[in-house]
């Protein structure tokens, strides 16, 4: 059987003062009254029903998972203790629906990026699923045909054509610098990593075992105890004591088939609030308004963020970020947003969990 794995455990730091740790950037309601896990799980539904599509995200986070995703059975939300990375987490994605479904097929999709068309994520979707039913030892990943040679996504070489649209992987490159960045979208060889699979269930955890043998055998052990009064002892036992990896290094890098399936859409990775000017209609002096209320004098390029029906009003200031929170408010220069993240680690150790 088919099965979905949606992964909404990213912390979103970029997106504070509305992305807290209490609070991901997942369920904000940034893009048309609709949260990025809305629409990762839209997509999904397109190939599969509900009751195939799971979550798995921090456990503080599941109500609000549940609250977003009111379709899905609450057997199908999966909480981790403590972030791992995404090779523990697909790990035990795996491993659980593996208890459920000895033939478990189960693609692997992200909650933090803006992907159309749909229908052409949905066909690709199908080619993958189709190439893992068929062939059990392939590792299927998606590629992305780079516009911009992006030095913030990790690429994906492309080797021989085995059908339309599908290839074998030559190898996978972590974030390159300008230069090489350029020359792989010069190339026409090499796709932005879209972080999206598809596989068995029991094909990865064969991979786990083989390349991260201490992670397979832990999370084995707490899938084997997930319907029992064990599952919450075994998962604080074993899940903080996991190495901290991606399933890019730990697996994707390492594996002997591997193929790419091209994803033919627009996908952005919303990891920043000047992502926004990408997504977002501006007003004529180049202003995007992400709030019910927002008035401009005299003002360009500005990007402003509130909830609720609390006013936004600039006077004679070009190209800032302003958000605004119930607890707090950003206002710094579009370029300087980078610099977000350490104002966090900042605000956490002069304040600690009250403003992160």
């Amino acid at each position: 059987m088919r099965h979905a794995l949606i992964m909404a455990g990213g912390a979103g730091t970029r997106l504070w003062p509305l992305s807290r740790k209490r609070r991901p950037k997942q369920v904000l309601r940034l893009l048309g009254g609709t949260s990025l896990l809305r629409q990762a799980y839209e997509r999904a539904a397109l190939v599969l029903p509900p009751q195939a599509i799971n979550v798995i995200t921090n456990e503080t986070h599941l109500p609000q998972v549940a609250e977003e995703l009111p379709e899905l059975p609450s057997n199908n939300l999966i909480g981790e203790p403590i972030g791992r990375d995404t090779a523990n987490a697909i790990g035990l994605g795996a491993a659980v629906l593996l208890e459920r479904d000895a033939d478990a097929t189960m693609g692997v999709f992200t909650a933090d990026h803006v992907i159309t068309p749909l229908d052409h994520f949905a066909a690709a979707v199908e080619t993958a699923f189709d190439l893992a039913e068929r062939r059990a030892e392939v590792l299927v990943t998606f590629g992305i045909r780079p516009h911009s040679p992006n030095t913030s996504y990790g690429y994906v070489r492309r080797g021989k054509e085995i059908a339309v649209g599908v290839y074998q992987v030559q190898e996978f490159t972590e974030k390159p610098d300008q230069p090489a960045a350029t020359r792989y979208v010069k190339s026409g060889e090499y796709y932005w990593n879209s972080g999206m699979f598809v596989w068995q269930a029991k094909t990865i955890l064969n991979e786990l075992k083989r390349q991260l043998p201490q992670s397979h055998d832990a999370l084995r052990e707490i899938a084997a105890n997930w319907h029992t009064e064990e599952r919450t002892h075994k998962l604080e036992l074993l899940y903080p004591t996991l190495v901290k990896v991606s399933i890019d290094f730990a697996v994707m890098e390492h594996a002997d088939h591997v193929l790419v399936v091209e994803m033919d859409c627009d996908w952005m990775d919303v990891g920043s609030w000047t992502a926004l000017e990408a997504l977002q209609d501006a007003d004529d002096s180049g202003n995007i308004a992400v709030c019910k209320r927002a008035l401009h004098l005299d003002s360009r390029g500005n990007i402003v963020v509130a909830e609720g029906d609390h006013l936004i009003a600039t006077i004679g200031v070009d190209d800032l970020v302003i958000v605004h929170s119930d607890d707090a408010t950003l206002i710094c220069s579009k370029r300087q947003t980078q610099g977000i993240k350490e104002l966090v680690d900042k605000l956490h150790s002069k304040y600690g969990e009250q403003y992160t």
